[in-house]
This record gives structure tokens, C-alpha cells and sequence, in this order.
């Protein structure tokens, strides 16, 4: 596996898989070819029927220039290898095309190739390949999950860094009133939510408003974290905010529940999807709520089997979670469920602290299921707007 700081990406929302990646691979094109006459950029599948919701077609048009790129939504054609597919060209003067390139977006912002393998990367960082393996390890040299990490890669520097972004977007999210952009047009309940909290003191209340604070500043376009995705930010930085300033964990602590976060996310990279498109939310949202939950474990001073049993509840209870956004905007339902999966996480993780750490369903087993769950999902229930809450009369 490679490394954690893959998994907590920093850039613009709405979407990792569909503005991140699309704006990124654009990028990557321009600079091979910036001297093109023109560029025609085909997008494939949930990109093409979600990507104006999303914001695709703009980032890349502000990338490559709009008086000299086409846009072309290929509604129809879906590739096997993954659901976001997108084929860049670019032509001469005289309309020759110079070059062509296919190239897929397969969750957190990540770019891939054809049939490029998935489960492994060029710099590979983490021999162990699943949490099993990963338990043996340290049980082995007695050692916990962070003592794991840090053997592994030296994270302190770039996670204080996306730290101070995640605590920035909620101190942002939290302060930022009105409407959100798009056809929806949802109104921010963050500040709402936020001032009940000083009022009313309930903590519950101060979960909801952080997480919301998060999804809404990424809804708006802004500077969010993936944690595995954009979709899905709010979750862990809402969790981690609740830990600080309601638990007075300091921000060593917090930054070495990062890595276990982190840690739990890169595994549902390698081993299933974060891809929305791919698996539906349960690789998004329920990815998060599993990252957030074993980070929390740790922090209340988990075991590594319990960290690994609060992760494991944390996703299990998300198995078969659809995504279905509706106007193909990350607003509706993708907010709401941020915030509620971040009391899922505390959840998950107090009842693991009532246990011992042993259990009958394991971690791993739970990423195979969420894979199987998710390739079994019908399309129309992953990230296309075409079922679910997508399907809603007067909306699309």
C-alpha cells in the first residue's frame, strides 16, 4: 500500500472523483500539450450524467480554456475498469489530433489508466495488506497502530498541516451564511446549528454543526479535505474538532488519530473502493464514518482490536448505502448524511471500548462485502442520479 497522505488529499470541492481528479488530469494534458490549436474532452458515464452537478465540465473548461475546448457527455458508454472515465484530444492548426488519453478517476481524487492495477502503487510503503495482517504485525513487536505508522512513513509535518485546513474550513463553514450555489439552492444550517450549541450547550448539536460546516464549505466549491473523499469530509474533521474542543484532546493527539484514520481509509482504497461511482456512498460516507470511528477509538485509548472492531462497526452499519445525489449536486442527501455519520462514529467507537476487541466479523471481511455490495448495486444507484432520492419529481 502506499502511502496515508494519499488519502487526505487538499483542494477544492464538490467532488475528489469529479473535480479534483477531472481539473487535475486536465492539468496534466495542458502540460504535455500547451500549444494545442483546440482540446475535446469526452466524459463517460457518472461523469457524463453527474458532472454538471458536480462541476466537471467547468473546472476543465477554466483549465484548458473555454474558447478551445469542446465538451462532449457520453451518457451511454461505461467502462468496465471503472465508471469515471474521461478521453482527452488534443489537435493541431489543421485539426489533426496530436494526441489522445484515456485516463480514469477511481475515487479521492486518485488518476488511473486502463486496466493499471489498483491494489498497487509504484512506491509501495505498507508491505501488510489488510488489517490482519496489520494486527499481527503489532502484535508481534507489541506495538500499537500509530508505532505501526510511524515505523512505516514520518507523517507528523504533513498532517499538522491538513489539520490546521480541516480546522480552518469548519472555523469558515461555521461562521458563512445563506444559500448554497446550485439549482437546490439549500440553505447552510452550520451557523444555525452552531448557535444552538452556545445557547443549549448540547454537544450533539456542536457535531452536527462542525460536519455540517465541512460538507457545506465543500458544496460551495471550497478548500476541504478528502477523508476518503470530498463527498464525504466532514465526518472525520467533525469527529476530531469534537474531541478537541469538547474533550480537550490536544493536537499531538489529534494528529496521531489522523494516522489511524488515515490508516483505515487506505486499506478501503486497496481492498474495496472509495469511488461513490464505483460502490455507492457506503465507499464514501461509510468509509468515513469507519475512518472517524477507529480515530475516536484511539483517542478514548482503544486497543488495537478495539480500533479495528470500532472501524469495522462504523462500516458495516453503511453496507448497501446508495449514491444518489440529487440534481447530481453534492448537497442532497451527501450533507445531511455527513453530519449523521459523525454520531455514528462516537457510537461506534464507545461500544467497541464495552468489549474486549473480539468479534465475529472482521474488518477485512467487511471491506470484501462493501466491494461485492457495491459491484452487485445497480447503476442507476451510483453516483448517477437516475434512482434513489436522485429520482425525486421536480428536481432533475
Amino acid at each position: 500500500m502506499d502511502s496515508i497522505k494519499n488519502i487526505y488529499k487538499i483542494g477544492r470541492g464538490p467532488s475528489s472523483s469529479h473535480t479534483m481528479a477531472p481539473q487535475n488530469a486536465a492539468t496534466l494534458f495542458k502540460s504535455k500539450h500547451p500549444n494545442a490549436h483546440k482540446y475535446s474532452v469526452e466524459l463517460y458515464g457518472s461523469l457524463a450524467l453527474t458532472g454538471k452537478g458536480h462541476l466537471t465540465d467547468k473546472v476543465i473548461l477554466e483549465t484548458l480554456g473555454a474558447e478551445k475546448t469542446k465538451i462532449i457527455f457520453n451518457y451511454d458508454e461505461v467502462f468496465k475498469y471503472h465508471p469515471n472515465a474521461m478521453k482527452f484530444k488534443a489537435y493541431d492548426e489543421d485539426g489533426n489530433r496530436i494526441d489522445k488519453w484515456l485516463v480514469f478517476s477511481v475515487g479521492g481524487g486518485e488518476l488511473k489508466e486502463l486496466n493499471e492495477p489498483r491494489d498497487v502503487s509504484l512506491k509501495e510503503i505498507y508491505f501488510e495488506r489488510n488489517m490482519a495482517e496489520i494486527l499481527e504485525y503489532c502484535n508481534d513487536d507489541n506495538i500499537n497502530l500509530v508505532e505501526y505508522i510511524d515505523k512505516h512513513e514520518n507523517l507528523n509535518e504533513y498532517l499538522e498541516y491538513v489539520w490546521r485546513v480541516m480546522e480552518s474550513t469548519i472555523i469558515k463553514g461555521l461562521d458563512t451564511t445563506g444559500v448554497l450555489p446550485g439549482k437546490l439552492q439549500v440553505k447552510r444550517k452550520a451557523n444555525e446549528f452552531y448557535e444552538q450549541y452556545k445557547k443549549k450547550q448540547m454537544r450533539e448539536a456542536y457535531l452536527y454543526a462542525t460536519a455540517l460546516a465541512v460538507s457545506e464549505e465543500n458544496a460551495s466549491g471550497g478548500m476541504v479535505v478528502t477523508a476518503p473523499t470530498c463527498g464525504a469530509s466532514g465526518v472525520l474533521p467533525a469527529v476530531l474538532c469534537y474531541a478537541k474542543n469538547i474533550y480537550n484532546k490536544t493536537d499531538k493527539e489529534i494528529i496521531d488519530a489522523l494516522k489511524v484514520a488515515g490508516l483505515i481509509g487506505l486499506l478501503a482504497k486497496c481492498n474495496a473502493s472509495i469511488s461513490g461511482a464505483e460502490v455507492g456512498c457506503q465507499g464514501e460516507v461509510g468509509v468515513a464514518c469507519s475512518m472517524a470511528a477507529a480515530a475516536y477509538a484511539y483517542l478514548l485509548g482503544a486497543t488495537n482490536e478495539q480500533i479495528e472492531y470500532a472501524a469495522e462497526i462504523a462500516l458495516e452499519h453503511h453496507l448497501g448505502l446508495t449514491c444518489d445525489p440529487v440534481n447530481g449536486e453534492v448537497q442532497i442527501p451527501c450533507i445531511e448524511r455527513n453530519a449523521i455519520a459523525s454520531t455514528k462514529a462516537i457510537d461506534a467507537a464507545k461500544y467497541a471500548l464495552l468489549t474486549d476487541g473480539k468479534h465475529y466479523i472482521s474488518l477485512d471481511y467487511v471491506f470484501s462485502t462493501m466491494k461485492e455490495t457495491g459491484l452487485d448495486l445497480s447503476f442507476k444507484y451510483k453516483e448517477t442520479s437516475k434512482g434513489g432520492l436522485a429520482k425525486k419529481e421536480g428536481v432533475n
